[in-house]
Parts: structure tokens; sequence; C-alpha cells
């Protein structure tokens, strides 16, 4: 659907035919020059919902972050729409809490995932990618998302969790078709059928785990859940539900995502391609263009906890904030010809969040992920190319590939 030549103060950001295709970027692009923070009145799918402010810019979306006393991750939850998601459940995750419980919790973990303990498991990981990529091998090709990026997000973050390889497939298709539940194809039911149908599987699954850790204590990062104590008590079983829920679930599409979009740059552009065949000392860089260019998750949203203002703009206690990385990843003031994907610019962006305490948990072992996957997938199939159209999640809040055809070689004239 064009908005070229309509007042924005008209457009509808969540009107579905303006995501089929993927984030509307040309809209976004006007919005940063016109209207940066730009005000939806009503939700297509949810129309019981408030509708909310749009944070478009680089720096807008910087000062958003760090002032977690002004805008709250907590009061609110922390999507654009709850689409009956209890509140209750959101503040279950620490994405969705406020300090001091979230820095606490948080805290739990992030002895886990620095860079040095991420980077002791390069071996493992790069094994679990060269078991799935010689799976397609020999083969004229195969669809990437599903059949390489889907089973090795899913192995890492499964035995980073304790989850044995025999579930990662049903592990995935629930974090699929509930963070997917606005796309038809991933979920029949939409958002409703996610509430009532995979939440609940999710709790029974994950209660069966907890009993288990409970039972039997390993080193695992579920146990580390089940036995952790934030400010002198033990989580709650929701608590211990959720926050597997939210390990999982960006475990296993943010890498994905963000590959399968910068595997298809690649391929769409094949002299940037050939820059990492000749110099794969560039990998590391091409992924910080890919996580630019495409973040696995579109945007996250805080509350505002008093009247303020911002960009010029006044906000009222109470309404929505929600912060566009797939807009400030592409701000004309920070990225000389944002559009354009080029492996050589290195650049900083948004795609773990913009500062602040919801600095994205897993960042070195997004990156480690992702350097291994392009190195072993350019390393192994170096002609890959597309052989079909991709097709794209449709959704407001994750950004990714659902199918993307490939050959590894040239087609035969």
């Amino acid at each position: 659907m064009s908005t070229v030549g309509r007042d924005l103060a008209s457009v509808e950001l969540t009107a579905r035919e303006l995501w089929q295709a993927g984030p509307p970027h040309e809209l976004f692009e006007r919005m940063r020059a016109e209207c940066p923070i730009h005000w939806t009145e009503s939700f297509e799918e949810f129309p019981d919902e408030a509708g909310f402010w749009s944070v478009t810019t680089a720096d807008d979306i910087h000062a958003v972050s760090r002032d977690w006393q002004t805008y709250s991750s907590e009061r609110g939850g922390v999507l654009a729409a709850l689409g009956g998601l209890p509140l209750e459940l959101a503040q279950a995750m620490f994405i969705g809490m406020d300090p001091p419980k979230h820095d606490r919790l948080k805290a739990l973990f992030q002895a886990g995932f620095t860079p040095k303990r991420i980077a002791a498991h390069e071996d493992a990981i790069r094994a679990i990618v060269r078991d799935i990529l010689s799976r397609v091998e020999g083969r004229e090709g195969c669809e990437l998302v599903n059949e390489v990026a889907q089973p090795v997000v899913a192995r890492v973050i499964g035995s980073f969790m304790g989850i044995p390889p025999e579930d990662d497939t049903m592990w995935a298709n629930l974090m699929n078709s509930t963070l997917g539940a606005s796309d038809p194809e991933l979920n029949p039911h939409g958002i409703q059928g996610a509430v009532e149908k995979d939440i609940p599987e999710i709790f029974e699954r994950c209660r069966k785990l907890i009993a288990e850790r409970r039972e039997h204590p390993t080193d695992d990062l579920t146990s580390v859940l089940v036995h952790a104590e934030v400010e002198g008590e033990k989580l709650e079983e929701h608590e211990i539900v959720m926050g597997f829920f939210l390990l999982v679930a960006a475990g296993n599409d943010s890498t994905k995502a963000t590959y399968c979009s910068g595997m298809r740059a690649l391929m769409e552009d094949p002299s940037q391609k050939q820059l990492l065949l000749d110099d794969p000392s560039l990998v590391p860089a091409a992924v910080e263009e890919s996580l630019r260019m495409f973040p696995a998750f579109a945007h996250f949203r805080r509350t505002a906890t008093r009247d303020t203002e911002l960009h010029g703009q006044k906000i009222k206690e109470g309404e929505k904030v929600v912060m566009w990385y797939v807009s400030s990843n592409r701000d004309e003031t920070r990225y000389e010809d944002p559009e354009r994907f080029d492996v050589r610019r290195n650049p900083e962006h948004q795609a773990f969040g913009a500062g602040g305490r919801h600095f994205c948990l897993g960042t070195a072992l997004a990156r480690l992920e992702l350097r291994i996957l392009f190195e072993e997938t350019l390393k192994r199939f170096p002609q890959m190319q597309l052989a079909g159209e991709p097709t794209v999640v449709e959704s407001l809040f994750i950004n990714q590939l659902k199918a993307m055809p490939v050959r590894f070689a040239p087609a035969a004239a």
C-alpha cells in the first residue's frame, strides 16, 4: 500500500498492507524527515488497543532507551500491542522489568554471556554449523531458512538451555508460531490462538523441565533460572517459564533472521559477496552491516511514566512509546546511503538496542553465530544463488524471512 502523497497524520502504521513485504522503509524515511515522533491512532488487528507514538530516529531512540525512569518497560509491556497476552506474563521476562529487579535478574545470566565465555563455545558452534551444512551438501540447493538457519540456531540455544537435540524442532515450531502469530502461514489461528494454545503448551513442557532441574540440577541456563534467587526469593514458576521462553525465543529468532537476510543481500549483490570471498577478514564487518540493515526485531516499546516531551512532541503519562529499530538503523544522519548494503561499512547500529539497561544479553553469542554461519556457508557454497523469491514473515515485531530457496551453483544454461 503506497503512502506517497498522503498526509502522514492519516497513516496507520499498523495496516497489514504496509508490512506484507517486510518493514515499510520508504514510509519510515518520510517519518524521520517529516514527523520523527508519529502518532498511530489504532490497531487494525486489535481495535481495543490504545494507539502509540513511533520513535524513528537513532538519537531519539537512544534517548528513550537510556531513560527508564521516564520510559518504563514494566508498566505496559514491551510490544506495541499485547494482543491478549496477560501483562503479568510480559512482566515476568526481564526485558519486561524495570530496575532494580531487572538488573538483579539479568545479572544472573550476564556471567554466562560475557564475550570470553561465549568465545569458548566457538568450536562447538562451528561443529554444529558444519554438521547442518553437510546435510544439504551434494544437492542442487536447499531452502536456507528452514534447512540451515533454523536447525543451527535451535541447536545452539538448545545446548545452552539444556534442551535435548530431539526436541529442537518442537521448540523452534512453538517459538515460530508464537512470535510469528500475526502471519497466517506460521500460525493459522492467529495471536489469539497463540495465547490459547501455544503458550499453555510452552508452560506444560517447561514445567517438566523445571521439575527435572529441581530434582537434578545441572549447569545449563534452565537450571540457573530454577535455582536463582532474586531479592532473597526464588523465582515463581511463571517467571521461570517466561525467562526460559525469552532466552529460547531470542536464541531461535535473532540469528536466523539476520543471517538469512544478510545472505539474501549478498546473493542480490554478487560484488559484495565477492569481497568476502576474496577477503574473509571482512566477515565481521559484514555481520555488523547485516545487523544494521536487518535487525531481527522491528521494535520494542516503553510506556511514559509521566508527562514528558521528546523531539518537541508532548507525550502524556501512560502513552505507549514504540522504538522502531528498522527505522533508526537506516537513519540518514548516521549513515551515508543507508539503503545500500556495504560489507566495508562496519557500522554502529541499534540492532541489539540503543544502550541502557536493556541492551541485548546475547550480543556476543549472536555475533559469534553470525560470523561462523557466514564463514562456513561462503566457504562451502561460494557460488550460492537465489533460486526463487524469498518470502517474508508478516509481522510488526519479528523482521525475518520465512523461506528462501537457493541453489549451490549457477543453473545450467
